[in-house]
């Protein structure tokens, strides 16, 4: 039975999971993006490894990583990826030397999209956006993914909502990541006097703690003003959002659909509802750049 390695590569994390050509997971193994003084670049490898162990007798026959930032994907190239500080990194090379395996790179929230695609049977438009670390989306018309003439296409994260406004990693300000990643709910809850240890518990603090509400509130604001302009320029047929603050549920979908409901004043917002495949979506859509890279149609697909 054919398995790959595979891996979604987040600003935070790093979420690693050997998947079979039916789709199923077999085994799980995940690692921070910065350990012991070791880069993104080293922990990959160190997962892979571990991954490879965790394979047993079943030979794995590719790699997948969907990675954040502008991603060239004919040669696996990540152009830019600020959360993790890599500017044209040859960063299939590096790993099909390291590995020795044939290895897919590809944009880490198109095929989570790809991946939310298969869980809903859609074949049609909408816009997958995940949040964690960092916040991107896949932009699917008519079933394909748009990936723009350098792949940058769906850095929706590095939208300008507030110019002027707080400071981006990318170097902007006042970028929707700015305000409504997960990294940076929680930076501006604790830089009010906060002392939550996650976002998680800054949104558990919701409608509890008048800090925890301003931040929401923007974070929710910055979202809305972005998802406005994608619904006027796509006319999607629903907005997926995933990623880790998805688990947010209600808490971000009801303020949300109500302030993107205001900002477009003559139309009716499109259906929001958060992904299928849940945080699951990005390893899935990292094996499926495995599976690509040899040629194999996994399954799930068919």
């Amino acid at each position: 039975m054919s398995v790959v390695l595979a891996v979604d590569v987040g600003g935070t994390g790093l979420k690693g999971a050997v998947v079979d050509v039916h789709g199923r997971t077999l085994a799980r193994r995940d690692r921070p993006t910065a350990l012991d003084g070791r880069g993104p670049a080293e922990n990959l490898l160190a997962l892979l490894a571990d991954l490879s162990a965790l394979a047993g007798p079943q030979a794995p026959v590719a790699v997948g990583v969907g990675t954040p930032g502008i991603v060239e994907e004919a040669t696996g190239t990540v152009v830019y990826a600020s959360n993790l500080g890599w500017r044209d990194f040859g960063l299939r090379a590096l790993l099909e030397d390291s590995t020795g395996l044939p290895v897919g790179v590809g944009h880490d929230a198109r095929a989570a999209g790809r991946a939310e695609q298969l869980a809903s049977g859609t074949h049609g438009s909408f816009v997958f956006v995940p949040i964690g670390t960092g916040i991107a989306a896949a932009l699917v018309v008519e079933g394909t993914a748009v990936s723009g003439v350098s792949g940058a296409a769906g850095e929706f994260g590095h939208v300008v909502v507030h110019p002027g406004g707080e400071l981006c990693p990318c170097g902007q300000r006042g970028c929707v990541e700015a305000y409504a990643a997960g990294g940076a709910v929680l930076r501006r809850y604790r830089a009010r006097g906060g002392e939550a240890a996650s976002t998680a518990e800054v949104v558990g603090l919701v409608g509890a703690d008048p800090r925890a509400d301003e931040v929401w509130a923007d974070a929710v604001r910055a979202l809305a003003l972005g998802l406005q302009g994608l619904t006027m320029l796509l006319d999607p047929a629903e907005i997926v959002i995933g990623g880790g603050v998805s688990g947010a549920g209600a808490v971000l979908l009801d303020p949300l659909e109500a302030e993107l409901r205001a900002l477009l004043a003559w139309r009716s917002p499109p259906p929001l509802r958060t992904a299928r495949w849940g945080s699951e979506a990005g390893r899935i859509g990292a094996a499926l750049l495995g599976f690509e890279r040899v040629g194999t149609t996994p399954e799930f697909l068919l």
